[in-house]
C-alpha cells in the first residue's frame, strides 16, 4: 500500500484514525476491544485502523515517542 498517512484524533471522543492513501468510501470492520480496520470498499483492502479510548489506552506511558518518517506496511 503506498500513499500518504493521515492521522485524525478526535479529543472529544477519544478516537485516533490512522489512514494510508487517499480517503476513500469504505467501512470500518470490528476486530475487538475498541480496535477496527477500515476497508476501502471498492477493493476490500484496509486501509487504515480505529483506536477508540486511544488516549485511555497511553495515559500510563510517561513518554509516547515515534520517529519520523515512519514505515507502516499494512497486511490484508
Amino acid at each position: 500500500m503506498k500513499g500518504n498517512m493521515n492521522i485524525y484524533y478526535d479529543k472529544e471522543a477519544d478516537f485516533l484514525e490512522i489512514n494510508i492513501g487517499d480517503y476513500t468510501e469504505g467501512y470500518f470492520r470490528d476486530l475487538g476491544e475498541g480496535i477496527s480496520e477500515r476497508i476501502d470498499e471498492k477493493t476490500g483492502k484496509v486501509t487504515g485502523i480505529a483506536i477508540m479510548s486511544f488516549k485511555k489506552r497511553t495515559e500510563k506511558l510517561k513518554d509516547l515517542k515515534i520517529a519520523l518518517p515512519i514505515k507502516i506496511e499494512i497486511l490484508s
